[in-house]
């Protein structure tokens, strides 16, 4: 009787060894390998690689970029840079309750007033379907839902139904009886991905596949996983808020880092057009540490609140505590307000917020952060009509931005009635009837200018 041979995987990125370790050479986390079973085929075989495609020059390939399919809804079809295109893989990941299931279910009753949807559900069962289906009131024959998870089964009825559209909910819970590791480990998540993948080109279905995430916030599985599909999302959203946004960090198919935004209510996902009123809605307008700045989502410019609250610290340490923005940036810019501006606020306590549970991770949002943190600081009030726009270097000056013209387009369209921007953006722009443009180059003087005397 031969032994079964064994290796062990890490769970996190795939890295194989002979033997376990504690702490994975690859990736550097501890606990993450797992064993798994070698499976050894046949030994000597000389493999048929007669017939398949030939390949054929690119100016005699026909493109199917204009026949994408609409989901139904407009926020994903901007996301996605115009629809699903026909034989494309779409994985979607996001934190358990975030509202995944909730918004492929929605997209699969859309396009199945249509086209056939093939919903292969692996966490709940048809009653459990049926529930979320009746309260976000989806009824229609040509949406058919699938129990399972053994992936020959599912192979079989996407062959025999050849359906417009296949959703698989999830990926982790997917598996093969080629292999012998459990569902979710990195070697079933990886070949059950691929065959899905095999399988959508083939047939020239589109499939979607929702992942599941890390406490780290990335898709669980082998990094691979994001490789073998055409285009990656993720689903965002504080626990807390009713506002989602579906970010795109990988599209073969469009632009990367677009957004839409969606809020979550009793009946589903709803499409929010314009997010900037969406996000401003809440503001009160005297009140010290809030600013408004103009943030750019791939082809979108949204205008959101920044808040600050600085107080003098009771303890030694002074803490520092944001949500939405990146910490490091705010260490850098409070050091610069110090440095430059000669704030006090080395023993102060800072919280920097975006409100609405925004997240803003782009350079030039940092002159807003600055005067909130100033104005809050000063107990000044800013103007409750003005947007403020740049990027804070280290020696104090106000740095250029891109797309300038669609961030100050945004700020007239809402009403605002001053716009401060760095000085090497002044030239590209145009005047506004009803908004004074504003220039500045130093830190220094956007804080004479945003606080209301």
């Amino acid at each position: 009787m031969t032994r079964e041979k064994t290796k062990y995987v890490c769970k996190e990125c795939g890295y194989e060894t002979p033997r376990w370790l504690g702490k994975c050479p690859s990736c550097g986390e501890w606990s993450s390998l797992v064993e798994e079973v070698i499976s050894s085929g046949p030994v000597g075989r000389v493999r048929d690689v007669s017939g398949g495609v030939a390949p054929r020059p690119i100016t005699e390939l026909e493109s199917t970029g204009a026949n994408r399919l609409t989901s139904g809804i407009a926020e994903l079809d901007r996301v996605l840079g115009g629809g699903i295109v026909p034989g494309s893989v779409v994985l979607i990941g996001g934190d358990p309750g975030i509202g995944k299931s909730t918004l492929l279910l929605q997209v699969s009753g859309a396009v199945s007033s249509k086209i056939q949807v093939l919903y292969v559900s692996g966490e709940e069962s048809l009653n459990q379907v049926k529930l979320r289906g009746d309260r976000l009131g989806i009824h229609s024959d040509n949406l058919l839902v699938l129990p399972e998870v053994d992936m020959e089964r599912i192979e079989h009825w996407i062959e025999n139904i050849s359906p417009g559209l296949v959703v698989v909910d999830s990926i982790q819970t997917v598996f093969t009886k080629d292999l012998n590791s459990a569902p979710g480990s990195v070697s079933q998540v990886s070949q059950c991905a691929g065959r899905l993948m095999r399988k959508a080109k083939e047939l020239e279905i589109p499939v979607c596949i929702v992942g599941h995430v890390t406490k780290q916030g990335a898709i669980a599985g082998p990094k691979v996983l994001e490789h073998i599909v055409d285009t990656v999302l993720y689903f965002e959203g504080e626990r807390h808020h009713s506002f989602r946004i579906l970010r795109c960090v990988k599209n073969r198919f469009g632009s990367t880092n677009e957004i839409g935004v969606f809020q979550m209510g009793d009946t589903g996902l709803s499409e929010i057009s314009n997010p900037s009123e969406v996000f401003l809605s809440g503001r009160l307008h005297m009140v010290s540490g809030s600013c408004v700045t103009a943030s750019v989502e791939g082809t979108r410019p949204i205008l959101a609140e920044i808040e600050a609250l600085v107080t003098r610290t009771p303890f030694g340490v002074p803490r520092r505590t944001t949500t939405g923005v990146d910490s490091n940036r705010v260490a850098i810019i409070l050091a610069v307000l110090e440095k430059r501006a000669g704030l006090g606020l080395s023993s102060c306590d800072v919280y920097v917020s975006v409100a609405g549970g925004a997240r803003l991770n782009e350079p030039a949002t940092d002159l807003a952060v600055a005067c909130a943190m100033a104005s809050s600081f000063r107990n000044a009030l800013c103007h409750p009509d003005i947007v403020i726009i740049g990027e804070v270097g280290l020696s104090g000056e106000v740095r250029a931005v891109n797309r300038i013209e669609s961030r100050v387009a945004e700020a007239a369209k809402l009403g605002f009635k001053q716009c401060i921007i760095p000085a090497s953006n002044r030239g590209v722009l145009t005047d506004y009837e009803n908004l004074r443009v504003v220039s500045v180059k130093t830190i220094g003087e956007a804080l004479d200018l945003a606080m209301k005397r």
